[in-house]
């Protein structure tokens, strides 16, 4: 059964599409601090308290997670039966950030959740105030492990950010545990869909993260994006398929049509509404392989 926790994605996604709505009628501009902090302001509405049309239609800075913008844009189908119709075994996890709180992690690793994805930044501003609890919490529950970092390309270099990743829990070792970082690149909460970027610009600023991501730990990024958002922000490029591996979402059936270049999925996130923490994702292989991505 599905435990739903005040400001888990299940009823934050409402919120999210009245945000957009009004997004894309007002046009608002927002001004990004000049100074990284850990913490953002205003904090979210408590829940059961109606928020301004304003802050409803501008989130603060920080608050952003994974698959923040699917279902407003891709909306969301059945949910999978087992792994029926999918070629190889499927490893399940999940990922994380502060809208979960402090996670039960035990609950989830004997729920038969085998890995985990962390928020541990966004930007160049926000370090997630709830990283070390997951972070170290899952490993110590016995999950393999990784950490995430939400991509705001309007406000610095894909370098920059790269690099405040890895200083800030996106590094990598070669423990077992640990999977390679993942560069989360989706629709924009705070504005234009594609942060205000050409398509080769974008690409430009992909390619400017994955270098130098590479650079600093030794493993390529995965790369988490909807098919939709990848078409309508890079062109559907296919340069990365060859290096990076590819979590794609998709709150359906299936994982759909993927980016251009890549043939199959790493990983799919395939519901906001899965059991404990919600956000549940499917690795395509066995734990083996899960471990295999693991230790490069």
């Amino acid at each position: 059964m599905s435990v739903r926790r005040p400001g888990t994605r299940s009823s934050r996604r409402t919120l999210y599409a009245a945000s957009a709505a009004l997004l894309a009628t007002f046009a608002l501009p927002l001004t990004l601090p000049g100074v990284a902090t850990a913490e953002v302001s205003p904090l979210p509405p408590a829940p059961g308290r109606a928020a301004s049309p304003l802050a409803d239609a501008a989130p603060a800075r920080g608050t952003a997670y994974m698959g923040m913008g699917v279902v407003a844009h891709d909306g969301e189908g059945r949910a999978p039966i087992a792994d029926r119709g999918l070629a190889v075994a499927q490893t399940e996890g999940v990922d994380v950030s502060s809208h979960q709180g402090s996670v039960n992690w035990s609950s989830l690793a004997k729920s038969g959740v085998k890995w985990a994805y962390v928020k541990a930044t966004e930007g160049n501003y926000y370090q997630s105030t709830t990283f070390n609890q997951q972070y170290t919490g899952s490993y110590k529950a016995g999950l393999i492990r990784g950490s995430y970092h939400f991509a705001a390309p309007d406000t610095s270099s894909g370098a920059n950010q790269a690099d405040y990743f890895v200083k800030h829990g996106g590094n990598w070792s070669k423990d077992g545990k640990t999977m390679p970082g993942v560069l989360d690149i989706e629709w924009n909460p705070y504005g234009a869909a594609c942060y205000g970027l050409s398509k080769a610009k974008m690409v430009s600023w992909i390619k400017d993260f994955a270098t130098t991501y590479k650079a600093r730990t030794g493993r390529d990024a995965v790369i988490y994006t909807a098919t939709t958002w990848w078409k309508q922000c890079t062109g559907d490029y296919a340069g990365f398929a060859k290096t990076n591996p590819l979590w794609v979402a998709r709150y359906n059936t299936s994982p759909g049509t993927l980016p251009k270049g890549w043939g199959f999925q790493t990983i799919w996130q395939y519901t906001s509404s899965g059991p404990v923490v919600g956000d549940h994702d499917k690795f395509n292989g066995s734990l083996d392989r899960l471990r295999a991505l693991a230790n490069g």
